[in-house]
């Protein structure tokens, strides 16, 4: 088997871990090598800590679920909500993505709602030709070829998200909320901080856990619909949230597998990289 190298490029330090960190413990459970790549800092992202205060607890976080996950995971030293697609910025990410050579990148669609999201997309598509010019940071060694890249998942409809890729982590869905689990300043502060939710948050770590999933989808065999699911959302971590993708695309997951998932992952191809055939597509996600 291949083994391959899967570069997730996010704009914030969770980024990654929620949009394909089901599909990153399975490559690394397989043996492939996965770097997550966070293009800023996260130091925006608290109510009462300062900016150094809080990227310093974040890059910790995040070493954290390197560890349980089996990956590397950077994060530069970009402040939080600066992210530009400037010049001296295409040319850090060409050197870090040739270093890393993956076979595949991951990264966010250009068309989101916030602007570290659009300009770390804008990145990677401005990196992506020159990352085979060896006469563009001649430093760099250039790729001898082109990456295929593909977007993660998110819900904007201008234009609307169109899977290429489905992949099932029903057997992994678990764990991804221990990756959330080490981002405590994120899940447990911030973000409930954001939805007028702090109080909710219990002080027992387990029952802190717990309230991460939310209202548990059935594991029965149940198949619920989207417009159910939606009813379901408890924030940005709940399994309602995991399970909308397998609900959205269920066609496409029983034409993949044979069956019906709870709980998925899906991606599609960016036309700025390699575009994979059909066999290309089973070699780079063999799951």
């Amino acid at each position: 088997m291949r083994k391959i190298r899967a570069m997730m490029i996010g704009a914030h330090p969770d980024d990654c871990d929620l949009r394909c960190g089901g599909l990153a413990m399975k490559y690394a459970d397989a043996g492939h090598t996965v770097k997550f790549l966070s293009l800023c800092d996260g130091s925006g992202g608290h109510q009462s800590m300062k900016r150094t205060e809080i990227a310093k607890r974040r890059y910790g976080e995040a070493q954290e679920v390197a560890r349980k996950a089996g990956i590397t995971y950077d994060i530069w030293d970009v402040p939080d909500c600066e992210i530009v697609a400037d010049i001296a910025s295409r040319k850090r990410l060409t050197r870090d993505i040739r270093a890393f050579a993956p076979d595949v990148i991951f990264c966010h669609r250009p068309n989101d709602y916030h602007a570290d999201h659009r300009n770390a997309s804008l990145l990677v598509q401005d990196a992506s030709y020159l990352l085979i010019v060896p006469n563009f940071c001649e430093d760099a060694p250039a790729l001898e070829k082109m990456p295929v890249i593909v977007y993660f998942y998110d819900r904007f409809t201008n234009p609307p998200f169109s899977p290429d890729v489905i992949i099932a982590t029903d057997d992994v869905v678990d764990r991804k909320f221990d990756l959330y689990d080490c981002h405590k300043s994120q899940f447990y502060e911030w973000l409930p901080y954001t939805a007028g939710k702090l109080e909710e948050v219990p002080a027992d770590d387990a029952a802190r856990r717990e309230w991460l999933h939310g209202i548990r989808v059935p594991r029965d065999g149940t198949l619920l619909t989207p417009e159910t699911l939606e009813t379901m959302r408890t924030g940005s971590s709940c399994e309602a949230r995991e399970a909308i993708q397998a609900a959205l695309y269920r066609e496409k997951l029983i034409a993949r597998y044979g069956k019906p998932y709870v709980f998925a992952e899906s991606f599609e191809i960016c036309p700025y990289g390699s575009q994979p055939d059909a066999d290309a597509l089973k070699e780079l996600f063999p799951f």
